[in-house]
């Protein structure tokens, strides 16, 4: 059951953070475009690529975790 909670917790944290750091930086990004600076593109294009980075080095965390702890066999 321990395990089952994990992954549920992965996934809001990762949807969470994702979220927030993907959408915080297309925010301003796509706010400097329109107002004409077009360096804000740095920000727009890797918004979504770093979310979902975001949520692969969470997973990634949980599995060494679960792995030390001996719930997960490594592969």
């Amino acid at each position: 059951m321990r395990l089952r909670a994990d992954i549920l917790v992965l996934g809001l944290t990762a949807g969470v953070m994702g979220s927030l750091v993907g959408g915080l930086m297309l925010g301003i990004g796509l706010g400097m475009v329109t107002q004409g600076v077009h360096v804000g593109w740095i920000l727009v294009l890797p918004a979504a690529p770093l979310a979902g980075l975001i949520g692969l080095w969470l997973a990634k965390r949980l599995v060494k975790r679960l792995q030390a702890e001996g719930v997960v066999d490594s592969q």
